[in-house]
């Protein structure tokens, strides 16, 4: 594999010149001499519009075909992408258009209605995701351009274009590739520099060690592609190695999720732990409680069986296909894990982070550690904080060539993580044990110092707290030295065994505090707890913003 990022791209659009690239869920598809002519469109109307290389492009709108070409558009034109997640508020959209200093926007038209043109004074061309029209332009003969694509294109390769053609940017290693703004647990956006050294040891690290992905395969996309995790490898590794991306162009509903695996059976699923909790404690723990199946369970032979059923029926759910389900951006709850190890599910964990591009931790799911992250990737190095990495948790400190340059326009942010001898502080707690295989414990910053001086994460209680009764999801905040837990209940299956009454909610919840409290040791038992009727606020890869829930200073 070529060790220029955009070398892979331009040899992938070469070789697979005859395969289906991109669809919208259902649509019809782009093959990958599609989208090298779409490029080619693009690259003629920024010329005209007065986009240079090394100018900031932002691109904002739901996961689409459109969206996927103007990304790879972008960087093979030698532009910074600046990708913006499509839900993000229109002023926060306006404040990182303004602070990237993008010359373009590409929107999608959902978006558009929403924003502001005057907000974003500094913008020589707007274009519409949908159709690729011109919104706004500062050069005048752009519209036209636009309108006359097929003439210009014509007149720029008189005899054709044809694959041997295909020549992008030529990059170097240490230049700004993606300008990717963070929607964080612990802090607000801060614009993550990655270049384009990152971007390639991600894209050949998940072609080197994903085997079980080829050229030709279904790849069903419904992370957000604005966020590294889902466009690292739902994108850039799927077009590396020629696979047919098939975008939910909407909020991929529980149904329309199921219709897309089961019709596209997909070889690789990403997904984030929320997704699979919920399908493991909401379909399947319930089954598993009924009292003639726990019975049962308890009968060698006839429990193995029951596994096997129930395996299967999980199988089936993710289209059969799947090599293997990575799930990333926090471990597993525990139960959940242990039950999906005991039934032999094909699923791993992996780790990661946007200034890491993403990748820190992965192993593929028959040789990965229960508990884990995964091992460290390669290029990278990762060491803990700590007297004892195997047993004593400390802060996780990442180097190599996946690390961001720094945090764009933000000197102070860039030196309270990035260390002079290379080091990058990731803010995360863990243990490293003889085999490289990493165990994430918390982040530094949610880690609750008690009064007696003991450290607790609340990561932890947490992830106890939600095995319990009726326990959606969980958060535990300290006030004046006190553990509160915020808990969003069930309230679907609450309602489901008719326990609507108030006052019965807060008695379950209140046996599941004594009931942790007595698995706890007594410097991280929980005081009181409160009740939240909405579920909390999440960030793209569904973690809680937990800054959001602390109490003020």
């Amino acid at each position: 594999m070529e060790s220029r990022f955009l070398g892979i791209i331009e040899n992938s659009i070469r070789e697979y010149w005859d395969l289906p690239a991109f669809s919208d869920y259902k649509g019809e598809p782009y093959y990958y001499r599609d989208v090298a002519l779409r490029i080619e469109k693009l690259h003629i109307v920024f010329e005209h519009a007065g986009i240079k290389k090394g100018d900031k492009v932002a691109l904002v709108g739901r996961n689409s075909s459109n969206w996927a070409v103007s990304f790879f558009g972008t960087l093979a034109y030698g532009a910074v992408i600046v990708p913006i997640l499509h839900d993000f508020k229109p002023d926060n959209i306006h404040h990182i258009v303004n602070h990237s200093e993008a010359k373009a926007v590409l929107v999608g038209g959902n978006n558009w209605e929403n924003l502001d043109e005057n907000m974003m004074p500094d913008v020589k061309l707007f274009m519409l995701l949908d159709d690729f029209s011109i919104i706004k332009s500062d050069e005048p003969e752009v519209f036209a351009v636009r309108e006359q694509i097929d003439e210009y294109l014509n007149k720029k390769y008189p005899n054709g274009f044809s694959p041997d053609m295909i020549a992008y940017h030529r990059e170097d290693p240490e230049e700004l590739a993606v300008l990717n703004y963070t929607s964080g647990t612990t802090s607000f956006s801060k614009g993550v520099m990655l270049p384009y050294r990152s971007i390639w040891s991600n894209t050949k690290y998940a072609n080197e060690n994903v085997p079980f992905v080829h050229a030709g395969d279904n790849i069903v996309c419904m992370l957000p592609m604005a966020h590294m995790y889902g466009l690292a490898f739902e994108i850039l590794n799927s077009v590396g190695k020629g696979c047919h991306v098939h975008f939910l162009t909407r909020t991929p509903s529980p149904k329309i999720v199921a219709d897309a695996f089961t019709t596209l059976r997909p070889s690789l699923i990403l997904a984030v732990p929320l997704i699979i909790e919920k399908i493991v404690k909401s379909r399947v723990f319930p089954e598993l409680e009924k009292p003639h199946i726990k019975f049962l369970l308890k009968i060698p032979g006839i429990n193995k069986r029951i596994l096997n059923t129930v395996a299967r029926k999980l199988d089936i759910a993710f289209g059969e296909n799947y090599g293997e389900i990575v799930v990333g951006g926090a471990a597993l709850n525990k139960e959940v894990e242990n039950f999906l190890r005991l039934i032999k599910f094909r699923y791993t964990v992996g780790y990661g982070l946007t200034e890491c591009g993403p990748l820190v931790a992965y192993e593929q799911w028959d040789t990965f550690k229960k508990g884990s992250v995964g091992r460290i990737v390669d290029r990278l190095e990762v060491k803990i904080d700590s007297p004892d990495p195997e047993t004593h948790v400390g802060e996780i400190f990442v180097r190599g060539a996946n690390n961001m340059l720094g945090y764009y326009k933000n000197e102070e942010a860039t030196k309270a993580v990035m260390l002079e001898d290379g080091w990058m502080n990731t803010g995360d707690l863990g243990l490293l044990d003889n085999d490289g295989f990493l165990y994430i414990r918390g982040r530094s910053k949610t880690m609750i110092l008690s009064s007696n001086g003991q450290n607790i994460y609340p990561e932890e209680i947490e992830d106890l707290l939600n095995n319990k009764s009726f326990v959606a999801e969980s958060l535990v905040i300290s006030e004046g030295y006190k553990l509160i837990a915020l808990i969003y209940p069930d309230w679907e299956l609450l309602s489901k065994e008719g326990l609507n009454d108030r006052q019965e909610v807060d008695r379950i919840m209140q046996q599941n505090m004594d009931e942790l409290n007595a698995e706890l040791p007594t410097y991280s038992k929980l005081s009181s707890f409160r009740i939240y009727e909405e579920e909390f606020e999440k960030t793209p890869k569904r973690s809680i913003k937990r800054y959001l829930y602390q109490p003020k200073e």
